[in-house]
C-alpha cells in the first residue's frame, strides 16, 4: 500500500465542479482526506459538483471498509458536503470501485462511474 497518495485538487477551467485526481491506489482513509479538501474549495468556490479521477488509482479497502465509508465515515466527518454530485472517472476494466458506488448510492450520495469524460462532464451539468 502506497503510504503517501499521490493526488490534485482544482477547479475545472470552467468553474463549474472541482476535479480531483488520484494517482495513486488508496484507501478510503486517505480518500476521506482528499474529499474533505476537495469539499473545502467546493465550499469557497460555490459549487456542490466533483469530477474524482482514479484512472489507474485502485481502491484497496475490503468490501467491509467500502461499507464502513459509505455508512459512517462520510456522515460523521466535518466538511463533506453530502449532496455534492460527483462523477468518478474510471478505467475500463478497473472493477475495484464498483462495490463503492453501490454503498454510497444505497447510503443516499449521488456519485456515479463513467469511463469517458465527456459524459462524466454531461452528468456534473444535469
Amino acid at each position: 500500500m502506497n503510504k503517501q497518495m499521490k493526488y490534485s485538487i482544482q477547479p475545472a477551467k470552467d468553474g463549474t465542479h472541482i476535479v480531483l485526481r488520484i494517482k495513486s491506489d488508496f484507501t478510503g482513509g486517505q480518500m476521506m482526506e482528499r474529499i474533505i479538501e476537495a469539499h473545502d474549495l467546493g465550499k469557497k468556490l460555490k459549487t456542490n459538483r466533483y469530477l474524482v479521477d482514479v484512472r489507474g488509482a485502485r481502491n484497496i479497502d475490503t468490501t467491509l471498509d467500502n461499507y464502513h465509508f459509505a455508512h459512517a465515515d462520510m456522515k460523521k466527518s466535518k466538511g463533506v458536503n453530502l449532496t455534492a454530485r460527483v462523477a468518478a472517472l474510471v478505467s475500463v476494466g478497473d472493477h475495484s470501485h464498483d462495490f463503492i458506488e453501490t454503498v454510497l448510492y444505497n447510503a443516499g450520495y449521488s456519485l456515479k462511474i463513467f469511463h469517458e469524460l465527456k459524459e462524466a462532464k454531461n452528468y456534473l451539468k444535469e
